[in-house]
């Protein structure tokens, strides 16, 4: 069947000829780091995501690091997150010297559970940050509004969710800061690695641009110590070209996500849940089975991709022991560790490719495979 986890050569072929002629601007200009093409592209994108400003940056990872310092969190600060997420949002945080406090999620969304965050703040707590994890933005409304309460920054982990939609609000707006990442893989991704906060306040969008460029306003006149940060001009030409299809390739998206829904709804499995008042955009498609490493095995012979994230939550990776978690402390998170699957998705998956995905789980599960 050969039906691969994402195809990026596939979408390649739809914009080769623009990406070429992308690429060949910024070489013939010679403004290979951050330039005309990225500062485009930063107006572009803080344009989608409708808010005011955005600062590109090297990596996600990089996003949320500078998002948290302009925020002011350092040293004996504390900021919530959840176990269920890439390695990345822990690491930003520790970053800055801060304590990762993690609190349990939502047995529907698989996101952060607001009604679990009020009792995880202390007098330390400085930052919240919500991840809109698979492409499907968290319950903002009461996150943010215990953070108005507690006096608390809302830094949003968008990197799998560009272009979904909260109340009719994409993400990246919805909090102080939103972060993204354009690996290649993400719904806008990059040929290479890149990231970008965006946000309303000119303050800390000024404090992030002197950041990710070793603390430089103006060439050689470093006003405190930086990062480099800075976003090759190759990729802001990329991106700048992708970005013009993001909304149409996050449609196509949510079409497979329709026919993979009808079509697994006969078999013991569940499927996603998109919550009320959001746009989900599918970065990932992920399943839940009680035999979720048989059926990976079953679908790998037959040359279907499949891919696990994250079969280790956070609190309990070998190099993270140190945060002073252990096994029983998050729940659900654990018990669905072992039981989530995601399922080949790109905007050009094609109807014969979901069908032969949905056949082979049927087949798989008619043989008993699943008992």
């Amino acid at each position: 069947m050969n039906v691969p986890f994402v195809d990026l050569k596939a979408q390649y072929e739809t914009i080769k000829d623009e990406v070429h002629i992308a690429l060949d601007h910024v070489v013939k200009n010679t403004a290979f780091i951050l330039g005309t093409e990225v500062a485009k592209f930063e107006e572009e994108f803080a344009d989608y995501c409708q808010a005011k400003y955005a600062v590109a940056v090297n990596s996600g990872t990089s996003a949320l690091h500078l998002a948290l310092i302009a925020a002011g969190v350092g040293a004996g600060d504390e900021v919530i997150t959840v176990p269920n997420t890439f390695i990345a949002t822990i690491e930003a945080i520790l970053y800055t010297n801060a304590k990762p406090v993690l609190v349990d999620i939502d047995p529907d969304t698989y996101l952060m559970d607001p009604g679990r965050l009020e009792a995880a703040i202390t007098e330390r707590t400085k930052a919240i940050i919500p991840v809109h994890l698979y492409g499907q933005p968290v319950n903002m409304d009461p996150i943010q509004e215990i953070a108005n309460r507690h006096n608390l920054v809302v830094i949003e982990d968008a990197c799998q969710a560009h272009g979904a939609e909260y109340k009719n609000k994409r993400t990246g707006g919805l909090g102080k800061m939103g972060c993204f990442s354009f690996y290649p893989g993400k719904n806008l991704g990059a040929y290479g690695e890149g990231g970008m906060v965006v946000t309303d306040d000119e303050a800390l969008y000024r404090e992030m641009r002197i950041l990710r460029d070793h603390g430089s306003e103006n060439k050689y006149c470093h006003k405190r110590v930086g990062y480099n940060y800075r976003l090759t001009g190759f990729q802001g030409a990329i991106l700048r070209v992708k970005l013009k299809y993001l909304d149409q390739w996050n449609e196509r998206r949510r079409q497979n996500a329709r026919a993979y829904n009808e079509l697994l709804s006969e078999l013991n499995m569940i499927t996603p849940v998109e919550a009320d008042d959001v746009k989900h955009v599918y970065h990932l498609y992920v399943i839940r089975t009680e035999n979720r490493d048989k059926l990976q095995k079953y679908l790998n012979e037959r040359g279907i991709a499949s891919g696990l994230h994250y079969p280790i939550p956070v609190h309990l990776q070998e190099g993270y022991r140190f945060l002073g978690y252990g096994e029983g402390d998050f729940p659900i998170t654990e018990s669905y560790s072992s039981q989530i699957l995601s399922l080949p998705m790109f905007a050009e998956l094609s109807k014969n490719q979901i069908e032969d995905v949905v056949n082979a789980i049927k087949e798989w599960s008619r043989n008993g495979h699943q008992d």
